[in-house]
């Protein structure tokens, strides 16, 4: 037994020949995508997204410092008005000719109401955990990803994993909500109901959440466990693991028959920090996509491939605070579909999905990640009226990326699913609104908040059927 950053070290070539195969495919690293240019015709600076695939030329750029700018710069700034955090969308509600506003001015704890915590919307969910350490106190749970701000987070009903543990959005107790008009609106389960049940989840369209206050736990240790096992033993346990565990998700890898595991458990036993897991996952996924250029031509080399280099890896374990250890570094850039599917239908999707790509999408090497939520309120979380089971696809930024619509979006759609706000979808108003009990009632709050549509860039118009 050795440990996973040593056998990737050893990089993968090693592993094909042992495994009989031969070079066949290019290894030659694709080129960057073009870019688009970093200024228009206006003299207006680009703005893009993290993978890439989002742009656009803002008019006007603002980074208020105070609440009461912010819904001063709603009323006088150049329509649409957007804000963007940290750009982890793949969606296009960021992209404007009008006003991108920054909240990186509103960040930080403003105050405590007993274990609850007053926090201003720009903080970033990685600067959040340490922060809120500082008083025993944690967030129930983080996203896989900790990049983004607090508010874009809420906004676009970003998640974590377990079946007892809600998205982001379900621990908000009281919101800010900055509207067109200048109006600031406090508001919570009983104070504006309505207003509360569609801005904790409102794609940026109401106007600007400024200040949450948000539900802690005690900041306890969790035990993180990650190993290696067969795809369909992952499969025939992932619901027992799911029921066991404080948190459990797994990735499926295509074209090796092989899952990643991941669970945590709380535990009082002393710390054993986590290693530098950013350069080891990148040297994994530098290692399957060797095994892609090297094998893609036959899929049983390149599953014993795999098998060889993964198959005897070591697992891994870590113990410290809950916030050091439920996100990973995302450094290698991707292009994502995420759906949330009823728990009954999560694991015969994803036996379609790998199918699919299995037979049709050699290129396709970055694993697909399982995870389950609990279900809450909110008009427009995907978990509104039960848990969901999520599944995600990705593509690295470097590959096409149109596939997900064509081969992997029907199947996730066939089984129930709706779409990560923030991901790659190509749902349209009338589908969403069979899908959403509330959705016209969203759609009569955003009409009475924002009647003249200044928050409204073309991708909401389009997704709101204005």
């Amino acid at each position: 037994m050795i440990s996973r950053r040593a056998i990737l070290l050893g990089g993968a070539a090693g592993v094909v020949a042992a495994a009989g195969g031969g070079v066949y495919l290019a290894t030659r690293e694709k080129p960057e995508p073009p870019s688009p240019a970093s200024v228009d015709g206006q003299g207006h600076l680009l703005w893009r997204n993290w993978s890439g695939v989002q742009y656009g030329y803002p008019a006007e750029r603002l980074a208020p410092k105070s609440e009461s700018e912010v819904a001063d710069s709603l009323k006088t700034a150049t329509a649409p008005v957007r804000v963007v955090g940290a750009g982890h969308s793949f969606t296009g509600l960021v992209p404007t000719s009008g006003a991108l506003m920054t909240l990186d001015g509103l960040a930080g704890i403003a105050g405590w109401e007993g274990e609850e915590a007053i926090v201003w919307t720009g903080t970033r969910l990685g600067a959040l955990g340490p922060a809120l350490a500082e008083k025993g106190r944690a967030m129930a749970n983080l996203p896989d990803i900790n990049k983004q701000s607090l508010g874009g987070a809420i906004g676009t009903a970003t998640h974590g994993t377990g079946i007892h543990l809600g998205a982001i959005h379900s621990d908000i107790r009281m919101l800010r909500l900055a509207t067109p008009s200048g109006e600031i609106i406090e508001c919570d389960a009983e104070r504006e109901p309505d207003v509360f049940q569609a801005a904790k989840v409102s794609l940026g369209a109401l106007g600007v959440i400024t200040q949450v206050r948000l539900a802690t736990s005690a900041n306890r240790r969790l035990h993180r466990k990650v190993w290696v096992e067969p795809f369909e033993e992952t499969l025939a346990k992932a619901e027992q693991r799911w029921a066991e565990h404080r948190n459990f998700e797994f990735y499926a890898v295509p074209f090796t028959g092989l899952c990643a595991n991941i669970t945590h458990d709380e535990t009082d036993a002393p710390a054993i920090p986590r290693g530098p897991e950013a350069d080891t996952d990148t040297q994994l996924l530098e290692a399957l996509k060797q095994l892609r250029n090297l094998l893609g031509f036959s899929t049983p080399l390149r599953k014993a491939a795999a098998k060889a280099l993964l198959g005897s890896v070591k697992p891994e374990e870590a113990i410290d605070e809950g916030w050091k250890l439920l996100s990973t570094d995302r450094p290698v850039r991707f292009n994502e579909m995420e759906f949330h599917l009823p728990p009954d239908q999560q694991l015969a999707a994803l036996g379609e999905v790998m199918a699919a790509i299995e037979a049709h999408r050699p290129d396709v090497f970055f694993p697909i990640e399982l995870r389950r939520i609990a279900a809450d309120e909110a008009w427009l979380s995907p978990f509104n009226g039960g848990p969901r089971g999520s599944l995600a696809v990705h593509a690295y930024y470097k590959d096409d990326y149109k596939f997900l619509f064509t081969l992997i979006e029907p199947i996730l759609r066939k089984h129930g699913g709706r779409p990560h706000w923030g991901k790659l979808h190509d749902l349209k108003a009338p589908d969403l609104a069979a899908l959403y009990p509330n959705w016209n009632d969203f759609l009569e709050v955003r009409r009475r908040l924002d009647p003249e549509e200044r928050m409204l860039n073309p991708y909401l118009r389009t997704l709101f059927g204005v």
